[in-house]
């Protein structure tokens, strides 16, 4: 399910962690220490996804399918420094872009494998799309993507996979912050 934050809303706490994660690194060249606070970062594994975008358009996005690192914490500060640092599409974030950067958190469900495009709806769920070692990703409820297909078309585009190959479908759920 995704969850968007209201307007005027106090940032989540993923959300600052990310921001304060990107900003000692891109900063300091320091990896941020993992906060005691709050709790449920600390005892949650999960993937996560940070994305990054600078008035409006997009300026880094990284993250794990699965847990790659033992809390959701330290899942967030390392993606999102892989995202302001890393993201191949851009050069690196410099401390003066970190105010005006909007970040979101994704944290996602463990994937289920599905049949095919009709268990689908791009507004709940991501998708995830394998043929051999080649796979792609996309969240859900993004801007201009409707169907089903438009997912498939990017993902696959995004892989290197063929529209038509043989592969297999993934879903999953995102809890978003803001």
């Amino acid at each position: 399910m995704v969850h968007v934050a209201q307007e005027g809303a106090v940032h989540s706490p993923p959300v600052v962690l990310a921001r304060n994660a990107i900003t000692a690194y891109v900063s300091e060249g320091r990896v941020l220490s993992v906060p005691a606070d709050p709790p449920a970062m600390l005892t949650q594994r999960a993937g996560a996804f940070v994305s990054l975008k600078k008035f409006g358009e997009l300026r880094g996005c990284i993250g794990t399918i699965e847990p790659a690192y033992p809390t959701l914490a330290e899942e967030i500060i390392q993606n999102a420094i892989s995202a302001a640092t890393r993201d191949p599409r851009f050069f690196p974030v410099v401390p003066q872009e970190v105010p005006d950067l909007t970040i979101s958190v994704d944290v996602l469900t463990p994937p289920e494998r599905v049949s095919g495009l009709e268990d689908f709806d791009p507004q709940r769920y991501g998708m995830i799309v394998k043929s051999g070692t080649r796979r792609g990703l996309l969240l859900p409820a993004l801007e201009g993507v409707d169907t089903p297909e438009q997912q498939y078309e990017i993902v696959c585009r995004k892989a290197g996979i063929r529209p038509g190959e043989p592969c297999e479908f993934y879903r999953f759920l995102v809890t978003r912050h803001h």
